[in-house]
């Protein structure tokens, strides 16, 4: 299991992202071929900062305000691998996320909505999916005090919408005496993006080491990103744990808050089977799919909802899953445009199932008052075109 850390101890941005990942040994060609796609093709040389070599990033081009809506469009256009355009999509999406978090809705992109900012996405992501790296994990990353100038004036570092994409990525911070903005806004939505859900077990020998050069080359400390690949020794990275405990004097709505409240805790699946108890009474036998290091959070929900006294513990439980991507696809309708998520499953990179996500399909069936079924089937189709 061949697993990807970024060290950002001195922060990060986008061009410091892609010259790490390309230091480590991601396509060169392709990454220089996307960028150039966007803007004039980029400048990449081994440069120094503070003694240690690493990878320096130029691009060249104006600063250009735009809505999410634009930049979307330019990255549709990029020549660039299918994954790593979803990929860049998903991570200027998480940028809106931030700003509109703190500016309000719809916020035009200003610094991030550049052509050199959209070819440092494009890189990174590009660079991200040629290594082939089956988990990522990102360590604590640093962030300076202060204030710093953007295009709405001066604002404490880390600017707030920084501050916001790393906590909506679930990104851990360590701030710094650095009076420089060492963590930008794109940085944070590519680390957020790259980051794996499940944090993964970091144990065994580092297999390739990368550099990524930050612009200013301060004297006391290294302006780099340091990204690491390890070869884990965990044989089976797929296993997990099965909670299980039987309750007979709940109800099933306190039964379907409680399956709510594990998922949304990061449950990997829950549900409730009938059961017949002990002198014939109905009951509920309860199944959390849990990975190791989360289960004390679900045994709490369980037993703070449930007032369960006894829960079971099957570990080390071995499964088998498809490979799977997320595929977005738009549903038209009248003057309005629905974004459905659909999951697709693979065997041997041909595709075997195809679902869309139903929290897509029940707000697009509710607005426009079709069977959720009929969209279901128009994005589930539309999807299968794409990936063909």
């Amino acid at each position: 299991m061949r697993i990807l850390v970024f060290d950002p101890f001195h922060g990060a941005a986008g061009d410091m992202i892609t010259g790490s990942l390309l230091d480590l040994g991601a396509d060169k060609e392709s990454v220089i071929k996307v960028m150039s796609s966007v803007v004039a093709p980029p400048g990449i040389d081994r440069v120094k900062r503070c003694g240690i070599s690493a990878i320096g990033i130029q691009t060249n081009s104006g600063h250009s305000h735009r809505t999410l809506e634009e930049v979307l469009e330019i990255v549709e256009k990029a020549d660039a691998p299918k994954n790593a355009i979803e990929m860049a999509k998903r991570v200027f999406k998480r940028l809106a996320a931030g700003e509109g978090e703190i500016h309000g809705e719809n916020p035009h992109f200003h610094e991030v909505g550049a052509d050199d900012a959209i070819a440092d996405v494009l890189g990174a992501c590009t660079a991200f999916c040629s290594l082939n790296i089956d988990a990522t994990a990102v360590l604590p990353v640093a962030t300076g005090r202060g204030y710093i100038k953007s295009a709405h004036g001066s604002y404490p570092n880390p600017a707030p919408a920084t501050l916001a994409i790393l906590k909506n990525g679930n990104i851990p911070v360590k701030i710094t005496d650095d009076e420089s903005e060492l963590c930008t806004p794109t940085g944070a939505a590519l680390l957020a993006e790259f980051r794996s859900k499940e944090s993964p077990d970091i144990t065994g020998p580092v297999k390739a080491i990368g550099y990524g050069a930050g612009k200013r080359d301060p004297e006391d400390t290294p302006n780099v990103l340091r990204t690491f690949i390890v070869e884990s020794e965990v044989l089976n990275p797929d296993v997990i744990e099965i909670l299980e405990t039987n309750v007979d004097d709940a109800t099933g709505e306190l039964i379907s808050h409680v399956i709510q409240r594990l998922l949304e805790a990061g449950a990997s699946d829950a549900c409730a089977i009938p059961v017949i108890m002990k002198k014939g009474r109905p009951g509920y036998l309860m199944k959390v799919i849990s990975k190791s290091h989360d289960t004390h959070r679900f045994i709490e929900i369980l037993s703070e909802e449930l007032g369960t006294l006894g829960i079971r513990h099957m570990q080390n439980i071995h499964r088998s899953i498809l490979e799977r991507e997320i595929v977005e696809v738009s549903f038209p309708y009248e003057n309005s445009t629905y974004n459905i998520r659909v999951k697709v499953g693979y065997i041997n990179g041909t595709p075997v199932t195809v679902k869309a996500e139903y929290e897509d399909l029940k707000k697009a069936s509710a607005s426009c008052k079709l069977p959720l079924k009929t969209i279901a089937r128009y994005a589930e189709d539309k999807a299968l075109k794409e990936i063909e």
